[in-house]
């Protein structure tokens, strides 16, 4: 009999409905689950004089999260990582503050200090020469070490540090919630807004029991389909750019700016700041604004289609973006990829499919995938998503249910946990909060999707020409900030 507690997207369970496992029966069925889900979250809160660690999977294929917690000492955690890699991210967290014992598991956000005898790894041979990249960059681009060990073009290795930024957003959510609390999550990732701020959202109304009106859900969907259409287009644009290709990169650039002004048309911000609440939405879309939306809408479903076309027509563009940074479905299993870099693996992986919540269990959006694994794959991907969007947009403007917009949020339980996943543009994000016994927020932990796609990414340019890198870098598009929390 499995000992774990499953429960849906959004839901929360009290204290002693998380079933408190002995540390090895804990482990054991955590290394045996593994092998059938997915790591969604894994994270320690201190109680006492020891640490409890929370462990969420996603059983997709039944539409529910697992979850079971235990109680450890410093250094009393395995390292499982050896055997299911997906875990490798959430070990070096650990490792980082000292709750795992695994001298050979990099700190994941902190870089090495100076005089620090943490070192990167060298790949050993007379022949082998070292390009360091980072961590500052050129422009606005934010801060990250990326370092290739090379046999001439050849690249052996690469290694990715991160967290030159570290913000320590987790910790300021304890205590709340509170006024800043909803911004935090609104400045997470400023490009994953609403995404972002829709999982905050839920992770407060299940922890409070608040039942979100429809209309609200419908318009929470809108906000994120428009949140994906602005930055696949500039994605493809970006990609287009990146292979030199200069008609495609400069249309969807403008292209981009034009779906960030439907959100602004709807909530006063092209980046939807304000529009998402607990509760519901703080902005309604009435109909002579619906009327425009639409309006806007044809006309940039032409524009984008006639932009993105040029690229499937152009050989040379496909000649560059074929058989680069390429990984196996096995190799995304692996690693527990999510978003278009899974789906590009031919992984049927989304939260509006897999763990749908809102507007998604009434209306579905197909799943677009492709096979090949390379950045031809992750850009089609892009491009399938974009048509399943702009199809779905134009259906819900057109039938917005009646309703109010946003429903009371009480008092949070305490001594509850809640899990809310939503489906960012790159992919899940993941909420998972913890209450006190006076219900507040006592630990609060957010999963960006790069979290889980960083390492794909030092994989994909193994044997790749480090002159790839930029396009192979662009094709997965991960977040600093989100990782760097």
């Amino acid at each position: 009999m499995n000992p774990w507690q499953d429960f849906t997207n959004a839901e929360s369970l009290s204290q002693e409905h998380v079933p408190l496992l002995r540390p090895d029966d804990f482990f054991a069925s955590v290394d045996k689950l593994l092998t059938s889900t997915r790591a969604v979250a894994y994270f320690a809160r201190p109680l006492g004089d020891s640490q409890e660690l929370t462990a969420v999977f996603a059983d997709d294929a039944a539409n529910r999260l697992l979850t079971a917690r235990t109680l450890v000492t410093e250094t009393q955690i395995p390292q499982l990582s050896d055997r299911h890699p997906q875990l490798h991210r959430y070990e070096r967290e650990l490792a980082e503050y000292g709750l795992l014992s695994a001298p050979n598991l990099p700190r994941l956000r902190r870089p090495p200090l100076v005089g620090d005898s943490e070192e990167f790894h060298p790949v050993p041979g007379e022949d082998v020469h070292e390009v360091a990249v980072g961590p500052v960059h050129a422009g606005v681009i934010e801060p990250g070490h990326f370092r290739f060990q090379c046999r001439g073009e050849t690249v052996y290795r690469l290694e990715i540090a991160l967290g030159y930024q570290h913000r320590g957003l987790e910790a300021a959510w304890e205590g709340g919630p509170n006024a800043r609390t909803r911004h935090y999550a609104e400045t997470l990732a400023g490009d994953t807004t609403i995404a972002h701020t829709s999982a905050y959202a839920r992770v407060l109304e299940a922890l409070s029991g608040t039942r979100v009106p429809l209309r609200a859900e419908a318009l929470r969907a809108l906000g994120l389909e428009l949140e994906r259409l602005a930055n696949h287009v500039g994605d493809l644009g970006a990609l287009a750019s990146d292979t030199g290709y200069l008609p495609t990169a400069s249309f969807c650039g403008r292209i981009r700016g034009d779906f960030l002004n439907l959100t602004a048309l709807v909530c006063g911000n092209r980046f939807g700041r304000g529009w998402v609440i607990p509760g519901g939405v703080a902005f309604d879309l009435d109909k002579p604004r619906a009327a425009e939306l639409l309006k806007r809408l044809d006309v940039l479903t032409k524009e984008t289609t006639d932009a993105v076309n040029l690229l499937w027509s152009t050989s040379s563009v496909l000649a560059r973006m074929e058989h680069i940074g390429t990984l196996t479905r096995e190799q995304a299993l692996t690693l527990g990829l999510v978003g278009p870099a899974a789906r590009a693996c031919g992984l049927v992986r989304d939260v509006r499919f897999d763990q749908p919540v809102g507007m998604y269990r009434f209306q579905q959006i197909p799943v677009s995938t492709y096979d090949t694994g390379d950045v031809f794959s992750r850009t089609y991907v892009r491009w399938l998503e974009i048509q399943k969007s702009l199809t779905f947009v134009h259906d819900l403007v057109k039938n917005l249910p009646s309703g109010a917009l946003s429903a009371p949020v009480g008092a949070l339980k305490p001594n509850h946990l809640a899990v809310a996943l939503e489906e960012a543009w790159r992919g899940e994000a993941a909420h998972a909060a913890w209450t006190s016994s006076d219900g507040k927020l006592a630990r609060y932990k957010v999963i960006d999707p790069s979290f889980h796609n960083w390492t794909a990414l030092e994989w994909a340019l193994k044997g790749q020409e480090i002159s790839d890198f930029p396009l192979c870098n662009k094709s997965f598009n991960l977040s600093y900030c989100g990782h760097d929390l």
